[in-house]
């Protein structure tokens, strides 16, 4: 017996407008374990096939590549005999049907120092929503090799702080963080990285673990990257003129009141697409691009397969990500549902 399906966020209202439909997945995604994972990074997939499409496509590759209905899992779709000219077709068929959003673990935590402990927390966090943040992330992120294992007990005491059930009581989490901060400190690692550290203050990290505690769900969960990369999936596919409806493997992480806060700040986001302003075909102001999300048995519908494989692929050969896979099609979308 199969588990009632949790989470999504069925569509409430019309769409307006034009609208596209993609199916999603992810891989390599391991939960709350950002730091002691053996898959440094998280790729989330989508496509705007048709199920038919992906029915056809799906046949394709085990006719045409004899790839039996189990090695259509991405490891073993790798390791098959005819695997390198599988990709090079599959690669082909999905040039502007798919999109894949390429997920660094350990910048996905350096972002949710800053934009979680810097600024208010927001679910417009580790998104391009946020992108006044961004340098002073990468600023962060590119000195790590010069801090040492300073590093590595930096991110770690973060992580300890922020992580649902605390190994140790709070005001010792914060402290240790600070000391850890101030380990980074004395390395002298440039302007804007001191910048950062010392923009990190005791008083405001244990206010927004105080709302942690008490399950402010107005801060997005700090450990959760799935919420953000369907973020960045939405925003690429809408490109500010028409909303997604989306169709998501099951995950746990994607509740209806997690995805009811990231539909409203995706509406507040509309200066994300400046070009679009005013322009013609642009969605109106106080829509938001995330129409509505249905959570599905990978099993039961053949375009989640197809992410899914993407996904896959895409994680263990980051460099197939080219501009094909990037971005969405700018051909005119298809309305209705």
């Amino acid at each position: 017996m199969r588990s009632p399906l949790q989470g999504g966020m069925p569509l409430r209202d019309a769409v307006v407008g034009a609208v596209v439909e993609i199916a999603c997945d992810e891989s390599g995604f391991s939960g709350t374990n950002l730091l002691r994972s053996t898959a440094p990074v998280i790729t989330h997939a989508s496509v705007d096939l048709t199920v038919d499409e992906a029915v056809a496509l799906i046949a394709t590759l085990r006719s045409s590549f004899r790839f039996s209905p189990h090695e259509l899992k991405s490891g073993r779709f790798l390791r098959g005999s005819g695997a390198d000219e599988a990709l090079g077709w599959l690669r082909t068929a999905l040039t502007g049907r798919a999109h894949v959003h390429l997920i660094d673990k350990e910048f996905f935590l350096v972002t949710r120092i800053v934009d979680l402990l810097l600024v208010e927390p927001s679910y417009a966090a580790g998104t391009r929503l946020a992108g006044e943040h961004r340098p002073a992330a990468l600023a962060l992120y590119d000195a790590r090799h010069a801090a040492g294992n300073d590093w590595d007990a930096f991110l770690t005491a973060f992580v300890d702080c922020v992580r649902m059930k605390r190994r140790l009581p709070v005001h010792q989490t914060v402290r240790r963080f600070f000391e850890a901060r101030d380990a980074l400190l004395r390395h002298r690692l440039g302007a804007a990285v001191d910048d950062v550290l010392a923009g990190l203050s005791p008083g405001h990290v244990r206010a927004v673990l105080a709302r942690l505690d008490n399950d402010d769900r107005a801060i997005p969960p700090p450990l959760e990257p799935l919420l953000p990369a369907l973020a960045e999936t939405v925003l690429s596919w809408s490109s500010g003129r028409r909303q997604v409806l989306v169709t998501h493997d099951e995950q746990s992480a994607l509740t209806a009141d997690r995805l009811t806060r990231l539909q409203r700040i995706l509406a507040d986001g509309s200066s994300a697409w400046p070009a679009n302003a005013g322009r013609a075909g642009a969605l109106p102001d106080g829509v938001s691009p995330l129409a509505g999300l249905v959570m599905v048995d990978s099993r039961d519908d053949p375009r989640v397969q197809v992410a899914d494989l993407l996904a896959g692929v895409a994680r263990r050969m980051p460099g197939i990500i080219d501009d094909a896979l990037r971005q969405p099609p700018p051909t005119p979308p298809r309305t209705g549902r």
